[in-house]
């Protein structure tokens, strides 16, 4: 930004305000904040002693008091720094050398005719002290400056460098000498030299320092006023032109345009600002990503010393552990080595016994044989008398039979007889006589009838509650059976799950993962493997429980009860990654129950929970017994669980009395037991599960539970199968019962029916009629007639039958006395035996103890021979294992946790910090990401908030100086008005100036001679000379105003008449006069011999130009 403009400590109008003469600068300073050095003001002088005027110089008195008093304190004041001094030209325009022109202290003409070097000069001075070419309108490029057929083009300027706004005068001294040089190609380069020629500086910038000590304005019109820029501004008949040229004089075009363009500055700060807090949120987002894994970083150096301290631990815990396996088996040999002595003594205890038993069943063996040979005597004469006692017993079965047939025979004859007689009685006499007798014998039947009849009503019921309670019986041991059917279903279900989870257990050994599923390795790896190809906006997390340990391992089941299935859950960052998810669980759960997925931002840090959570002096929450790393997990069993607000308490009657006392926990919902029981204020549940399958420590004794459990339920399923079997027996049996039953049922219920039949068939009977006898009679006669033979036949067979039974007893008899001596014999021989098998079992036992003690005895020095064997193995191997121990902690550690724990543990630590490492990558790459992420982050935070700063005080700083540019435009037009009035008023004219800043116009009228001002006319009116000298006097108006070290006016009174130039210049001599500290230069190619001679006065006569020179050349320097 440009510096403003500078006013005077007092107003020359009013000696009292702050807006006084400008002090001019266009150099932009380094910031809007930043205040200009200021020129030094010098102050009027008022002293009662003045010099006397020189009578040359001013002509008669002068009725402007303010003039006057220019005047008068012209003798006194000492021109100042800034002023130039000296200027050389060498090789310039078309000149090859002029100069060096020393300037006086104040007023100086440079008089010369056209061609003379006038413009040379000015151009010089303009280019020399930081000008462009466009600004001397005298060629539109450096390199038009330097002279035909020359190299380069030097200039050389002296500034005077002394008082108090001398710049660095300890460096410079009292004056500087700028020297510049033009290359032919246009190139530009300054030395700036000391008092004593020193070169102090050859950069640009250190003499645009110096222009802006000196206030030193060349491209100001009111500094420098070419001949063009005459014409431009002050001879246009434009008001906007005139204007602009007051605009520009006053700098406050300059203002202006600054001001656009801090505006427009502003708007595209603002936008950047805009633009930059997108970009700010992005690198905070980035900056927070690369401190989590900065942050990890730490915690995976914490993981790996503790890998090695496990390490440490594992390889002395194997050497505990094997010289704890060499302990048993070097006791165990020494206990073998005695026991050989033992197997021998048995050995040969039991050779004894085998003789010994040897030699008595040979002995018995022997006595044996001597009864055999006796039965074997005895044996054929036996088989004699049973085969003729079996010969006669034939025969004499055959006469029974005889006997049999003939007295069945006779029996049937003797039967028919008796029922024929019978009947024949019955009907003689049913005949002869009516009587009651077969009507009593049918009331008898009947009532037989009837007790049956009443019995079988009585019997049916009872068989009916029969067959009810076989069918209820039947019916409780089905329901029964389909009970245990159940039971062994839900039991055979446990065999299964318990069967899964050891195989799950024993697969866990080496990899923890699997306690959470078989196929939850395959799922990690199908999830890390798309996240490194970008799938995932955030990697997901889980299974939960694998990524929580516990710090009391007593709470296994208390937190596993609590979270369930929270356990296998995965949590995610948004629903695209939820969604690829779930297509990876599709592929690898196919067909099984999937995990379920926790859709939550994830963030950097754990939940505030100081408002919700649970403080108890004595129980932790879950939160508080739970050891969890990453933060999105432990806000997901925040969110899901609220296990910042969940007591554990071991035991269940402390727990019942913390929760369900007068005063409960604050904030806590329920509390879990160390048997996973829930309590809460007013009720409790009991857990069904009864050990911990996920979060327990000691996998290698939950193999052993579960084994022991599978164990159990096994012979449990086995004595279902039993009592299912005992049931099916039952339920047929009392299938069988029922059957029975229904059949007596239906039986009595026929016989009941036939019973009623009959009864009613004897209640409808009818009295037997009279018959024919004779029939009968002839039949009866018949029998009687065929009784006799068979008779006869009878007694013959029988007698036949008596005698061999005599013969056949007779040899039976005897049969059996030989029989009776072989048995006897025989009988005694049954002892015999008995010891003979004795014997031989005795033999064959003490044999059997024999060949078992000798295989015994060999197998014992089998593994004598292995265990030695072994133990020389194991010894070497505990040697090595020492050594490697060793080599891996020199020091000997005593190691509590058994290897296979330590190895498990190993496992999960190598495996979490290869897990975090693929997701961290490089660690070097990591830091410096992060340092790199939060310098960025920083810098740009730092530059929103100084752009936002500066934007705030740029809106102020504005604000207030449009303000102060609006009023100092105000005063400076006033002023200008002032000045314009009193300088018409040196030669008698009035006039007046109008500003309208709105349209940017300015409005001039002058009255030449005294007039009424309602006459006043536009200066396009004026002649010549009168609007020339109307020039000088807004020329002088606008010097009044503003500040500079020097003045130069280039052919000011071309235009002019004798009379105007005679005021014109007496005018311009009577400022100068008043401005003694201020540099006059004026170049005019008239005659300057009517000046009177004064010592402020300087005139520099230009030579005239050699006509020799090309036209071209000399029509470049002539005047337009």
């Amino acid at each position: 930004m440009r510096s403003p403009l500078v006013l005077p400590t007092s107003c020359v109008v009013c000696g009292s305000c702050k807006l006084g003469c400008l002090k001019m600068s266009k150099r932009k300073s380094s910031s809007v904040s930043e205040t200009p050095k200021t020129k030094r003001v010098r102050p009027l002088q008022e002293e009662e002693e003045e010099e006397e005027e020189d009578e040359n110089v001013v002509d008669g008195e002068t009725d402007d008091p303010l003039l006057s008093r220019q005047v008068q304190g012209a003798g006194k004041v000492v021109s100042d720094a800034g002023i130039v001094e000296s200027i050389t030209l060498k090789n310039f325009m078309c000149h090859s050398l002029l100069g060096p022109f020393a300037f006086g202290s104040n007023v100086n003409f440079v008089v010369g005719n056209n061609g003379s070097g006038k413009s040379a000069v000015l151009t010089a001075l303009i280019v020399a002290l930081g000008g462009n070419a466009q600004a001397t309108n005298r060629g539109s490029s450096l390199k038009g400056f330097v002279k035909e057929g020359e190299s380069s083009a030097d200039v050389s300027i002296t500034l005077r460098n002394k008082g108090r706004d001398a710049y660095k005068a300890e460096v410079y001294g009292s004056a500087i000498t700028v020297d510049l040089r033009i290359t032919r190609e246009g190139l530009r380069t300054y030395k700036l030299r000391s008092k004593s020629g020193h070169i102090v500086s050859t950069k640009k910038e250190e003499l645009m320092s110096i222009l802006d000590n000196f206030n030193i304005q060349v491209n100001n019109p009111v500094s420098v006023l070419t001949q063009e820029m005459s014409k431009y501004f002050l001879h246009s008949k434009g008001e906007g032109d005139k204007y602009k040229f007051f605009m520009k004089a006053t700098q406050l075009e300059q203002m202006r345009e600054d001001f656009v363009y801090i505006k427009t500055t502003k708007h595209v700060t603002e936008d950047k600002v805009g633009q930059h807090s997108e970009c700010l949120r992005d690198l905070k987002r980035k900056y927070l990503e690369k401190e989590d894994r900065y942050k990890s970083l730490a915690s995976l150096d914490e993981m790996h010393t503790k890998l090695e301290e496990l390490q440490k631990q594992m390889a002395w815990a194997l050497v505990t552990e094997m010289e704890k396996e060499l302990e048993p088996m070097k006791e165990k040999l020494r206990s073998d080595r005695h026991s050989t002595e033992k197997y021998d003594e048995k050995v040969e205890e039991w050779k004894k016994k085998i003789e010994e038993a040897e030699m008595k069943y040979k002995q018995i063996q022997e006595q044996l044989e001597g009864i055999t040979k006796q039965v074997q005597e005895l044996q054929p004469k036996c088989a004699e008398l049973k085969a003729e006692a079996q010969k006669r017993n034939t025969v004499l079965k055959s006469s029974e039979v005889t006997v049999h047939r003939c007295k069945a025979n006779l029996r049937d004859l003797e039967k028919d007889k008796v029922q024929l007689s019978s009947k024949i009685n019955d009907l003689k006499l049913s005949i002869s006589q009516t009587t009651g007798v077969e009507s009593q014998a049918r009331t008898k039947r009947m009532e037989q009838i009837q007790a049956e009849l009443e019995n079988l009503r009585h019997k049916i019921p009872t068989l009916g509650q029969q067959i009810d309670q076989y069918q209820h019986a039947r019916s409780r041991a089905k329901e029964e059976q389909a009970k245990m059917r159940r039971e062994q279903e839900v039991l055979q279900r446990s065999i299964e799950a318990n069967r899964r989870n050891l195989q799950t257990m024993e697969s866990s050994r080496s990899n923890r993962l699997r306690r959470f599923g078989e196929h939850m390795p395959t799922l990690l790896t199908a999830i890390q493997e798309a996240h490194r190809r970008g799938q995932f906006k955030h990697k997901p997390r889980g299974p939960l429980g694998y990524l929580i340990s516990l710090k009391d391992p007593e709470l296994a089941l208390a937190v596993e009860v609590c979270l369930k299935g929270q356990l296998h859950a995965f949590t995610c960052d948004n629903h695209e990654d939820e969604r690829v998810l779930q297509g990876l669980m599709a592929k690898v759960f196919s067909g099984s129950r999937r995990p379920a997925i926790v859709t939550s931002q994830f963030l950097p840090h754990v939940h505030d929970t100081r408002r919700k959570a649970v403080n108890h002096p004595e129980y932790p929450s879950v939160l508080q017994a739970l050891e969890i790393e990453d933060p999105v997990v432990a806000n997901c069993l925040i969110d899901q669980r609220s296990i910042e607000s969940i007591l554990l308490i071991k035991n269940r009657t402390e727990a019942r009395r913390v929760m369900q006392g007068k005063n409960p926990p604050h904030n806590c919902i329920l509390a879990f037991t160390r048997e996973g029981d829930q309590i809460y204020n007013n009720r409790s549940y009991t857990a069904e599960q009864t050990r911990a399958n996920h979060l327990s420590g000691d996998v290698e004794e939950e193999i052993r539970h579960l084994q022991r459990e599978l164990e159990n339920q096994r012979a449990q399923a086995t004595r279902f199968q039993q009592q299912m079997k005992k049931l099916d027996e039952e339920i047929k049996q009392n299938e069988g019962l029922l059957r029975r039953a229904d059949i007596d049922k239906k039986t009595a219920s026929d016989k009941a029916t036939k019973l009623q039949l009959e009864l009613t068939d004897l209640q409808n009977v009818e009295e037997p009629q009279s018959e024919d006898l004779r029939p009968l009679e002839e039949d009866l006669q018949e029998i009687i007639t065929k009784i006799a033979p068979k008779r006869a036949e009878y007694e013959e067979a029988r007698t036949q039958m008596a005698d061999l039974r005599v013969s056949y007893e007779k040899a039976e008899q005897e049969y059996q006395q030989h029989k009776e001596q072989i048995n006897t014999i025989t009988e005694d021989a049954d002892p015999v035996k008995e010891e003979l098998s004795k014997i031989d079992q005795e033999v064959m036992k003490c044999k059997h103890h024999k060949k078992h003690y000798d295989e015994k005895r060999s197998a014992h020095l089998c593994n004598i021979q292995a265990l030695e064997a072994n133990l020389k193995s194991k010894d070497q191997e505990l040697q090595t294992s020492v050594s490697k121990a060793t080599e891996i902690c020199p020091e000997r550690l005593e190691v509590r946790r058994t290897a296979r724990s330590l190895d498990s543990e190993i496992n999960r630590l190598k495996v979490k910090i290869s897990t975090q490492q693929e997701h961290q990558g490089d660690r070097e790459e990591v830091v410096r990401q992060y340092h790199e992420a939060l310098e960025n982050y920083k810098n740009l935070a730092q530059q929103m908030k100084n752009l936002s700063s500066f934007i705030k005080c740029l809106d102020g700083v504005m604000n207030h100086r449009l303000q102060v540019y609006a009023e100092l435009r105000r005063f400076l037009s006033a002023r200008c008005k002032y000045y314009f009035d009193s300088m018409l008023a040196q030669r008698g004219y009035t006039g007046s100036m109008s500003f309208d800043h709105k349209n940017e116009t300015l409005s001039i009228s002058v009255q030449p001679g005294q007039g009424n001002k309602a006459d006043l006319s536009d200066m396009r009116s004026l002649s010549g000379g009168e609007r020339s000298f109307s020039t000088v006097c807004f020329v002088l108006s606008l010097w009044a105003i503003t500040e500079a070290p020097f003045r130069c006016l280039d052919e000011f009174d071309v235009y002019m008449d004798m009379v105007n130039r005679r005021i014109s210049m007496d005018m311009m001599l009577k400022v100068a006069a008043g401005q003694r500290y201020r540099q006059f230069i004026f170049l005019t190619p008239q005659s300057m011999g009517t000046l009177p001679e004064s010592k402020i006065i300087r005139i520099l006569q230009l030579k005239d130009p050699d006509r020799g020179q090309n036209n071209t050349q000399r029509d470049q320097d002539q005047d337009q």
